[in-house]
């Protein structure tokens, strides 16, 4: 029986051990922190629980396949609810938008807000985006890009498809109404893409969600972790905490031995869910062999910074998910991702599970995460001076927009920073979704699903194909899955 090494307990590394453990691999999971999780690791704080992580739940299907692959049924282990409306957009003049999965709902709310013309252009962006994704999200997201040439047979409907254009570009190509264009192009932020640079092949994301609906798991995203966990248990997966490779050692380009904090570990595969570029840097001491992956020329994302908070007031009329726009938006988004100088005029992501799951009320409070793009730890920006300011910037602007009187009815905040990105889950520079989802850093471009510079070396995660966010990280555990199925004959 070989013996299979994932490094890292994200949703990439859980579903790469729950795939490989159905094929009769000796798999063990190795994790740094002391629960599992990675991004989708939970706080505790002054008694509550807070998801740190993703709290966009679609395509649950992906997930629905780790657990039935093993006989299981994952409605047995938590439990999905749909998120209706999925997103509410605040506007810098106050004005909202609701987005949703109802066609008829969505173009009257177009018509009467904004323009006859604009609820057509809906219709004909929606008709555009259900091409990409049959193209880039049916056929593509869990095929292995393994050479350049790979790439060649889908170039033809790329090109139809206009890939080279951005999100926004795109987007502004059927709506008139500048808010409307902000808000209907807004996907790349949740995979850590700017929609002025990114592919317009990321518009697949209004259509996976319109195909499949928006869900947050009852309890929070942390059940679904807690539920893969019990499920790798159940199948004989052998899970190591409190456990980092410090470094591998090596013989003909195959990887013997992981050195960790906690003792030695042979392997036959090893299979990375840390962040590439870190891991060649700290873990393999090595640059890539792929020019497109070297460090100088890559970009990668912008970082975070996100509050935790809890108030005695029940904000009923806030909803689940909530994007409040500032009015400098392009120019604000070029300062983060390009310039990476310090901002104070954020773009907000407020995230209120009690819209969806009051039985998740903790201690007769509400709770709530906050979360602004910022430049990512290029920027030397020193949040240990910055960080208290930059909080009462962001309660100012929920008390301004969704939260009146927020500071008054506050029972409990904390915050983390880009520096909990670097020095917590060891990614490059602090960034948020590992490398940036633009063109020349997709498929092939991204890092590879397995390492050229090693025989049983393979990756998954943010940064490999087909990208960042639950569906991407999952799909690349079932694209790195057939690599290792084809390296090992295993039909």
């Amino acid at each position: 029986m070989k013996k299979a090494i994932v490094i890292g307990s994200g949703f990439g590394g859980l579903a790469i051990a729950s795939r490989l453990k159905k094929h009769n691999f000796d798999v063990k999971l190795l994790e740094k922190q002391s629960d599992f999780g990675g991004r989708a690791r939970t706080f505790t704080h002054n008694g509550f629980a807070y998801d740190a992580g993703p709290t966009v739940i679609t395509a649950p299907y992906l997930i629905d396949e780790l657990f039935e692959m093993h006989g299981k049924d994952s409605r047995d282990y938590y439990n999905l609810i749909k998120v209706n409306p999925f997103y509410r957009f605040i506007f810098s003049d106050k004005s909202y938008f609701d987005y949703g999965d109802n066609l008829l709902a969505m173009l009257r709310s177009i018509k009467k807000k904004y323009s006859y013309d604009d609820a057509k252009g809906y219709i004909s962006l929606l008709k555009h985006s259900k091409r990409i994704f049959k193209t880039a999200f049916t056929e593509l997201s869990d095929k292995p890009f393994e050479s350049l040439g790979s790439m060649i047979p889908y170039l033809p409907e790329l090109m139809r498809i206009k890939f080279y254009q951005s999100v926004n570009t795109s987007v502004s190509k059927f709506m008139n109404n500048e808010n409307l264009t902000k808000a209907l192009s807004m996907h790349p932020l949740l995979v850590g893409g700017n929609p002025y640079t990114t592919t317009s092949i990321y518009l697949l994301i209004q259509y996976l969600e319109w195909k499949w609906g928006v869900y947050y798991a009852e309890g929070g995203t942390r059940s679904i972790v807690n539920s893969l966990e019990r499920l790798l248990d159940e199948i004989g997966v052998e899970c190591h905490k409190n456990t980092e490779v410090i470094q591998v050692i090596n013989d003909n380009n195959q990887i013997k031995t992981l050195q960790t904090n906690n003792g030695s570990f042979e392997a036959d595969l090893v299979i990375s869910n840390a962040d590439p570029s870190m891991f060649y840097d700290k873990v393999l001491h090595k640059k890539p062999l792929k020019i497109s992956n070297k460090p100088s020329f890559l970009k990668h994302s912008m970082s975070l910074f996100v509050v935790y908070f809890s108030t005695k007031k029940i904000y009923d009329q806030v909803q689940h998910h909530t994007i409040i726009f500032n009015k400098r938006h392009k120019e604000l988004l070029t300062d983060i991702f390009d310039k990476k100088i310090m901002i104070d005029d954020p773009s907000l992501y407020l995230h209120r599970p009690m819209a969806t799951d009051i039985k998740g009320q903790q201690l007769e409070s509400d709770s709530f995460y906050v979360l602004a793009p910022v430049p990512n730890n290029l920027s030397n920006i020193n949040w240990s001076d910055y960080g208290d300011k930059f909080k009462n910037i962001v309660f100012d602007i929920l008390e301004d927009y969704a939260l009146p009187d927020l500071k008054k009815n506050l029972v409990d905040s904390f915050y983390i920073t880009p520096k909990y990105f670097e020095d917590e889950l060891n990614t490059y520079a602090g960034s948020g979704f590992g490398i940036q989802p633009i063109f020349r850093q997709s498929a092939y471009f991204r890092y590879s699903n397995k390492a050229p510079e090693y025989n049983n070396l393979y990756f998954v995660g943010a940064s490999t194909h087909p990208g960042a966010g639950v569906p991407g990280v999952i799909s690349t555990a079932k694209a790195t899955e057939k690599l290792i199925l084809k390296d090992y004959g295993i039909s």
